[in-house]
């Protein structure tokens, strides 16, 4: 797994809404995406692992949830964690 312990540590520093949050909407959505962004050059080499790519595709689903929850629930917010993180608006 790329994420490191201080990675994730410095993911959850960056998103979180309050001291002690690590679950908010925002925080997962960061995550997910660096997850998904190792995922992605990983496949770009391994063209034929197919296991992964499997659970790449259950991550970006995921995220995608998250991010229309998150749109439902704060649109400022929403817009916020799409231009910081640098994902497409596709809810």
């Amino acid at each position: 797994m790329a994420l490191t312990t201080a990675a994730t540590a410095q993911i959850v520093k960056t998103f979180k809404q309050s001291k002690n949050d690590t679950g908010s909407p925002e925080v997962q959505i960061a995550l997910l995406t660096a997850r998904i962004n190792y995922l992605t050059e990983h496949l770009k080499v391994h063209k034929h692992d197919f296991h992964t790519r499997y659970g790449l595709t259950n991550m970006v689903s995921q995220r995608r949830r998250l991010m229309r929850y998150l749109k439902g629930k704060s649109m400022q917010r929403y817009q916020a964690i799409i231009k910081e993180l640098e994902v497409r608006d596709s809810v």
